[in-house]
């Protein structure tokens, strides 16, 4: 396999000072969310309007509640403000997702999502994991346009989903970028590039909490670091 030269690490943070920590220390993109013990949120206004002073690309998570990924028509609608916030503040790109009832992709409200973020990167965030038939919520992602999928190969950990990811890299070609997430550490980082030749990674590279931080997800500056060095040899 052709060693790929620069790895791109996207690092999931749930604060503006978590973002600071992961560009720090060697991420290259930040998905920028709130409460990150639900799976990430949409970020408060005034954390968005600090993204000028993150020294990385960020992606903003376009999520208005915890829960399923089944969105009412007036919950789209606050998705789409919560999009041209994002891109008011500066923002390059956006994460989201929608599914219908039995998991599979909600295409009517993806496509006008799509077209609220219009020019700016779109990331299909792990909505795609629980559909029913990956390949096809694969072609439905180019169709609509967005730029990356966020997977963990429908598996609890990209390293379980490896198989998968892998043959969602060969489907996908040049059509759509297949980012492996989930379970990412310094460990599984050289083994995750031999099984499936993936060119980025995503990971949360979170501490333990301390007293006092009960569902608190904190950014380890030693753990971005370290998995930086080993997405690098």
């Amino acid at each position: 396999m052709t060693r790929i030269s620069h790895m791109t690490l996207e690092v999931c943070v749930e604060s503006f000072d978590d973002a600071l920590i992961a560009a720090e220390n060697g991420a290259d993109r930040i998905e920028y969310c709130s409460a990150l013990a639900v799976g990430g949120l949409t970020p408060t206004p005034g954390a968005l309007a600090r993204i000028g002073d993150i020294a990385v690309p960020c992606f903003v998570m376009i999520r208005p509640r915890p829960g399923n990924f089944v969105y009412s028509d007036g919950e789209i609608e606050t998705m789409t403000r919560e999009i041209a916030l994002a891109r008011d503040a500066g923002a390059q790109g956006v994460v989201f997702g929608a599914s219908k009832d039995d998991g599979s992709l909600d295409g009517d409200a993806l496509r006008l999502l799509c077209d609220a973020a219009g020019g700016m990167a779109k990331t299909l965030h792990r909505a795609f994991d629980i559909t029913p038939d990956p390949f096809a919520a694969l072609e439905t992602a180019v169709e609509l346009g967005f730029d990356r999928i966020l997977t963990s190969g429908q598996k609890n950990t990209a390293e379980e989903g490896c198989t998968l990811i892998a043959d969602l890299i060969a489907r996908a070609g040049e059509r759509i970028i297949i980012l492996p997430g989930s379970g990412v550490t310094a460990a599984k980082a050289s083994t995750l590039r031999a099984k499936t030749g993936t060119s980025q990674l995503h990971a949360s590279c979170k501490r333990a909490a301390l007293p006092g931080e009960e569902g608190r997800v904190a950014t380890d500056a030693k753990a971005v670091r370290d998995l930086r060095r080993a997405m690098d040899h």
